[in-house]
């Protein structure tokens, strides 16, 4: 469901920071701004009431009966500072306001009003009932000039709707540059739309096709920010699952095929010797190939389970040092009697008594059996098989080469493949399994070492693989 997208979080959460700036804004914000503004107000008139307090008019005027004059004066300044002032006599008696005019002789009286209790230098209210509206108010004494006795008191009033008029003006602005920058931070949900969620979108899409088993299948970026390379991973992967789905129905079929024609040949002979189809002075002949068909059923069950312990143990292998030109002798001796029969000779050129290797040694007997098996299967009879050490670098290479059929140049990326029986060479091989260079190769990787071949067709085929050579 779309509520439980990530998309659909990112914008929730976007709206939600909006209400909470505007929120913070008309709350905490004109707080601050309103006591921003009292502490600035205040101090201004309060340096203003200070400055009139200490004119020489007022001090001159607060004990006279003409205060027209003090008045006019004081009038001006009320105009510029939008307040009311007052001049109170020492009994905090109203005698002049720049509002309603002087009093000296019939002085206002304000109920309540004790500036012993003023405490802070202003104070907001309707001042002791004076007003209709809250104002805010600021108290300054006039004293002689010996400041010893208090002659009066100077009050300034300014409207607090005034006040609260310029608070709404700073917060308007601040309300449009909010509402701006977050207008413009819709940039940051756009950037994220095109660069995260559509992309997610491909993937997510891409993954699903996967998952139905539509492994052709490419999501289409190219992007080079971590997006792009979870795409190109993703993409590398359904190929490479392709490859190894185009890979075991590969091998599935060819070890269908290899298990069924041996079978389907025993079934057959041996139904034609159980019929009497086969007369029995011919029935060696037929056991013999039905002997030579298990043989092969053998061979092939024995390289599977090869190839599975390799791909299981490759990485628990028994490395440890030994002689290599041992083990090839001891390899080379095995095949004495086939080799025999056909009049091949072995030769070994091994680079010195011993030579020490580290290694897998079971499994490094095992490449050296493969590869001189098949060297000896196509080797002409009465030709040479040359299996030789050389050392250089810390590594031992090691060269089995025969003078047989060879390999054609286009099959030669093929001959690593399970299965692979090139038609002309191994077309012969009635016992062949296909597994033998696999294993091989198998083994030499799982070494991280390498292994090459070099092969001309009716000349003969040379292998070479590495060794990492003892230290001690």
């Amino acid at each position: 469901m779309h509520k439980h997208t990530l998309y659909f979080k990112f914008i929730i959460a976007y709206l939600i920071l909006g209400v909470v700036g505007f929120v913070m804004i008309a709350t905490l914000g004109s707080s601050m701004v309103e006591s921003q503004l009292k502490n600035s107000i205040a101090d201004d008139l309060y340096r203003e009431a200070t400055t009139i307090s200490g004119d020489s008019l007022v001090q001159n005027n607060t004990s006279a009966n003409n205060l027209l004059t003090l008045k006019q004066y004081l009038s001006t300044l009320s105009d510029y500072q939008n307040a009311e002032i007052w001049i109170l006599n020492n009994q905090g008696q109203r005698i002049l306001s720049t509002k309603t005019g002087f009093s000296y002789y019939d002085p206002v009286t304000i109920d309540g009003f004790d500036p012993t209790k003023w405490g802070s230098y202003y104070r907001t209210g309707n001042f002791y009932g004076s007003f209709q509206e809250d104002m805010l108010s600021v108290l300054v004494p006039i004293t002689d000039r010996n400041a010893l006795n208090i002659r009066g008191y100077v009050v300034m009033h300014y409207p607090m709707s005034a006040l609260y008029e310029q608070r709404e003006s700073l917060l308007s602005i601040s309300y449009i540059l909010f509402l701006i920058f977050f207008v413009l931070s819709l940039s940051i949900l756009l950037l994220f739309t095109v660069v995260v969620y559509r992309p997610l979108q491909k993937i997510t899409k891409g993954t699903n096709e996967y998952a139905a088993g539509h492994l052709d299948y490419e999501i289409p970026l190219s992007s080079g920010d971590e997006i792009g390379m979870l795409a190109a991973s993703l993409n590398y992967m359904s190929d490479v699952l392709n490859q190894n789905g185009e890979y075991q129905r590969n091998f599935i079929a060819n070890i269908s095929h290899d298990f069924r024609s041996p079978l389907t040949s025993i079934k057959g002979y041996v139904e034609a010797i159980a019929d009497g189809t086969i007369p029995v002075e011919m029935q060696g002949k037929y056991l013999e190939i039905v002997s030579m068909e298990v043989d092969r059923l053998e061979k092939l069950t024995s390289s599977l389970l090869t190839l599975n312990n390799l791909e299981v143990k490759s990485r628990i292998m028994n490395i440890r040092s030994f002689d290599i030109n041992k083990i090839i002798k001891n390899t080379a001796a095995s095949f004495e009697g086939s080799c025999t029969a056909r009049k091949i000779l072995i030769e070994l050129i091994l680079t010195g008594e011993h030579l020490y290797v580290t290694a897998d040694m079971e499994q490094i007997q095992q490449v050296l059996y493969n590869l001189l098996d098949n060297a000896i299967k196509f080797s002409s009879d009465e030709s040479t098989i040359t299996i030789e050490t050389t050392e250089k670098g810390g590594t031992v290479f090691v060269s089995v080469k025969d003078h047989g059929t060879g390999i054609p140049k286009e099959s030669l990326p093929k001959i690593w493949e399970r299965f692979y029986k090139q038609d002309s060479s191994r077309g012969k091989d009635r016992k062949g399994t296909g597994l033998g260079l696999s294993i091989v190769k198998e083994i030499i990787n799982a070494h991280n070492q390498h292994i090459n071949v070099i092969s001309t067709e009716g000349v003969g085929t040379e292998f070479i693989f590495t060794l990492e050579k003892s230290k001690s």
